[in-house]
């Protein structure tokens, strides 16, 4: 196994606890030019509760682990890897909208 850094430790420890399926709980740590990054895989049914409401509970999680990186002189940041097939940010047509006519009229001078 790699060896993993206090920030790994910290998030891996925080997402367990947060999560219904602990053991799929991954991360990646890269350190480039940039800082430190982070990368995290949850299954996709846990998304929501990494995420929170309108993203909460993630930009809490990102707040934390700067604290632990300043405390090591490190710049963190945290990337939540997408799981194949989310639709995210996508918007899918409801119900109503696929019988809503157009009403909208034009008015042409002649």
């Amino acid at each position: 196994m790699a060896q993993q850094y206090t920030d790994q430790q910290f998030v891996e420890f925080v997402v367990r606890m947060l999560v219904n399926k602990p053991d799929s709980v991954s991360t990646t740590r890269t350190v480039d030019e940039m800082g430190v990054l982070i990368t995290l895989k949850v299954d996709p049914e846990d998304m929501g509760y990494v995420i929170g409401r309108q993203g909460q509970t993630a930009r809490s999680l990102r707040t934390l682990l700067k604290v632990v990186g300043a405390k090591n002189n490190a710049r963190v940041n945290l990337k939540i890897e997408e799981p194949e097939g989310s639709t995210r940010g996508r918007r899918a047509p409801a119900a109503s909208d696929a019988h809503e006519e157009s009403t909208e009229t034009i008015d042409l001078e002649i």
